[in-house]
């Protein structure tokens, strides 16, 4: 698990970091994008480990397509919500809390996934409210990296929304993928034994995430 942890500890702390080359290419685009804009949200999906820690988390153990979707939509859903809010309203927050908040949710998803709620409390979360609420946390968590670029105003909403699909568009991709590769793990009789370990390397991963952003929320308030 240290070995895992030391490869991906790296991309966990820069999960929502958006590259120079990509802020260039905003801070030049000018008018409706769309094409862009979408590709950009695209890349940042399918590079944003923190958001598919946790869909993975999410799909773990649904065995049902319908489930799976109805999941991700309400995901989607909360993700899209604080996205365009955030970025069009003005929401500002501090940007390593909120990622925190967005590390704390894997932490949570594997946690569930572990038993570990019904061994302590003898009952479940509403699974279904959690990954709402944090689909909320992980679109203003997004909306705060976007609002630290300079982006033009004109077609900003369209652009946004361009942005949004192709979020969608990436994490559709990853899902299918995910799903895949689960169902294909499913059939090994190792896989009771092993999802036990999956799980508690994506919670250790989760914890990574929370301190590598709590930290540097308290070194930048002591600077």
């Amino acid at each position: 698990m240290v070995a895992v942890l030391a490869l991906v500890l790296p991309a966990l702390a820069l999960a929502h970091n958006v590259a120079a080359a990509d802020r260039a290419a905003l801070a030049a685009a000018h008018g409706a994008q769309p094409f862009i804009y979408a590709y950009l949200g695209a890349k940042h999906m399918v590079t944003g480990y923190d958001h598919l820690l946790f869909l993975l988390g999410v799909i773990f153990f649904l065995h049902r397509l319908r489930d799976v979707a109805g999941y991700v939509t309400l995901f989607a859903l909360g993700h899209s919500i604080t996205l365009l809010a955030g970025v069009l309203g003005g929401v500002h927050v501090n940007s390593y809390l909120v990622d925190a908040v967005i590390g704390f949710s894997v932490v949570y998803k594997a946690f569930e996934n572990l038993g570990g709620f019904r061994a302590l409390f003898g009952a479940a979360l509403n699974t279904r409210a959690a990954v709402f609420l944090f689909g909320l946390c992980h679109g203003l968590g997004l909306a705060t990296k976007i609002q630290e670029l300079s982006l033009s105003r004109d077609s900003l909403l369209g652009n946004l929304v361009s942005f949004n699909v192709g979020v969608e568009l990436g994490q559709l991709l990853a899902l299918i993928l995910m799903v895949l590769l689960i169902t294909l793990w499913r059939r090994s009789a190792r896989f009771d034994r092993q999802a036990f370990v999956a799980n508690a390397i994506i919670m250790a991963c989760g914890f990574v995430l929370v301190g590598y952003q709590l930290t540097g929320y308290f070194i930048g308030a002591r600077t």
